[in-house]
């Protein structure tokens, strides 16, 4: 080959590499400016996203994280406290706490889970096969009211899914003694009984709501801020004085016990207001405890059993004699021979005993004057009285299942009903309602209107009969308490009495039981400045004793004796040469 050849297959090649030398460079900077390209559009859409996620979706993204650490909880409204007339507590309510687990959240499997059953006295694995038969559930109890330091013990743990709330649970200080006219609430703290359930409106209050931060554990970890503010319950006073209501209780629990006896019922009034001092009720619960609650246990007898009051209406059915204007105080009935024939029904004396005024009818309970006072009037003049005295309508006491007892409407020919009537039969009535029948008497013919709660002066008093009357009829009553009377166990020492025995026999199907009584008294004192109006009445007495005078009556007077002497009333019946010293 020539050398002219050889330079120019040498100057080929060398032009041939230049070329493939600039095809390279041109490829590796296209493949740069590719790459470029990609950064800054990777930068770009970073960039574009980040202004979306703080401009456009910041909204929805705060909310979404604030949906995973931020709850709403209730803050637990306090319960208004029950107290009696001199601020005594009768119904409080003290803090507790409630444990609950979020099946699906639960860390079944956490070590502290054993720990946990035990502190809530569950047996080993109980929690686990508990959580495990609710896992398609959210919300599930473990155990609720339990004391604020095993509620701390129990937070402790950290165990996710498990929560602790606090609420509050309802406490009665004075247990059974109070038990059937305060009532109870259920565990979410809504009255269920008694005066619970007649003031839910007054006492209960409405939660609260407040923003709080949690952790994945669900505990809080910071208070945001309050949503709602809570309404506190408001107090309620009642118009009973503890200190006489465990004295009542003792004595009606000793009086059914050892008369053997179903049942019994005392109620105490304050004479010039109709306020409620005192009611009692055998047999009763602890609302503290109803694990074993039966319900019969229940019923406040003295307001909502009925029964026929017997000769505690007596004095009722003279007071209508002496309103219609054709009998006065000194006015005298046969009795002789100490029975009667009406209708073809006989109404007996317990013996007879001829000749009687109108003091006497009451003191001797003669079923045989009565009977001739009611026939002798309009067929509605007993009937009219009684009804103006309460009977046969409510007390408007507002407790819950009030009775208003059975004043019938008799025709004038239905002369044995007139009759009967006339000494409490073939009629009934809550032993409140005979109570707040004795109140005229008390207070000079002006009958106020009872109450519940404490009261500076009667919401409304009503005149039902004369005063001279009601003071009349209240002097013979007095009678039944001093020597001869039927009702002479049921006197107080020191002070003046006026009341009435009531012995009936028990109604059944088609007629009385023979062999069952209810036993009542009721009574005033003192006479000269009546202070308490009291009735008490015991169901079906079993022992050898079974009359008003001797069942009722020494109840009434241990504890009517023992209210005066609690009151600082002055007695008002001294013995001959004794002196009333006056402390100042």
């Amino acid at each position: 080959m020539s050398a002219k050849a050889t330079v120019d297959s040498q100057d080929n090649r060398e032009t041939s590499q230049d070329v493939a030398g600039i095809q390279t460079r041109a490829a590796r900077g296209w493949r740069l400016w590719l790459v470029l390209l990609l950064l800054l559009l990777i930068a770009g859409f970073i960039v574009a996203k980040m202004v979306s996620l703080n401009v456009q979706d910041q909204a929805f993204l705060q909310k979404q994280g604030d949906s995973r650490v931020l709850r709403t909880t209730a803050i637990p409204a306090h319960r208004g406290v029950i107290t009696d007339r001199n601020g005594e507590p009768l119904s409080v309510s003290a803090p507790v706490a409630t444990v609950w687990v979020n099946p699906k959240a639960f860390e079944a499997e956490n070590p502290a889970v054993g720990k946990l059953a035990g502190l809530l006295g569950f047996k080993p694995g109980e929690v686990k096969e508990k959580v495990a038969r609710y896992r398609n559930k959210q919300f599930l109890y473990l155990k609720r009211q339990i004391t604020p330091d095993l509620a701390e013990s129990v937070e402790a743990l950290r165990i996710k899914g498990l929560h602790v709330d606090r609420e509050y649970k309802r406490y009665y200080p004075a247990s059974e003694v109070t038990a059937h006219l305060v009532g109870f609430t259920n565990l979410d703290g809504v009255g269920q009984e008694g005066l619970e359930l007649a003031f839910e409106d007054w006492l209960k209050g409405v939660p609260g709501k407040k923003l709080v931060m949690r952790d994945l554990l669900g505990r809080t970890i910071k208070h945001i801020r309050q949503v709602e503010d809570v309404v506190q319950g408001k107090d309620l006073q009642l118009s009973i004085d503890l200190r006489l209501q465990y004295l009542a209780y003792r004595e009606l629990k000793a009086a059914v016990s050892a008369h053997k006896a179903d049942s019994g019922a005392l109620v105490m009034l304050v004479a010039p207001t109709g306020e409620v001092l005192a009611m009692v009720n055998q047999p009763s619960f602890n609302p503290n405890d109803r694990s074993n609650l039966i319900p019969a246990m229940l019923r406040n007898r003295a307001i909502t059993d009925i029964f026929e009051p017997g000769s505690t209406m007596k004095p009722l059915t003279v007071a209508a004699a002496l309103m219609s204007g054709q009998y006065t105080a000194d006015s005298v009935v046969d009795t002789a021979p100490g029975f009667i024939r009406v209708r073809g029904r006989t109404i007996r004396d317990h013996r007879n005993y001829g000749e009687l005024d109108m003091t006497k009818i009451i003191t001797k309970s003669s079923n045989v004057g009565v009977t001739k006072l009611a026939l002798s009037m309009h067929e509605d003049a007993v009937r009219n009285v009684f009804y103006n005295l309460g009977l046969g309508q409510s007390t408007n006491s507002g407790f819950p299942g009030e009775q208003t007892g059975v004043l019938p409407y008799v025709e004038k020919k239905r002369v044995v009903e007139r009759a009967t009537m006339s000494y409490g039969y073939g009629l009934s009535a809550t032993p409140l309602q005979v109570a707040q029948a004795y109140l005229p008497f008390a207070n000079k013919g002006v009958m106020p209107t009872v109450s519940l709660l404490r009261v500076d002066k009667p919401d409304s008093s009503v005149r039902v009969m004369p005063e001279a009357i009601a003071d009349t009829v209240l002097g013979m009553m007095e009678t039944v308490t001093n020597k001869g009377g039927t009702g002479t166990q049921a006197a107080v020492d020191g002070y003046r009495v006026a009341g009435k025995t009531g012995t009936a026999h028990k109604a059944a199907s088609g007629g009385y039981k023979e062999d069952q009584y209810i036993s009542v008294f009721a009574g005033i004192a003192p006479v000269s400045d009546p202070r308490v109006i009291t009735v008490v009445m015991i169901d079906n007495p079993k022992g050898q004793e079974y009359y008003g005078g001797e069942v009722a009556a020494p109840v009434f007077s241990r504890v009517v004796g023992g209210a005066l002497r609690s009151l600082n009333v002055a007695p008002d019946k001294l013995a001959e040469g004794e002196t009333q010293v006056v402390m100042k």
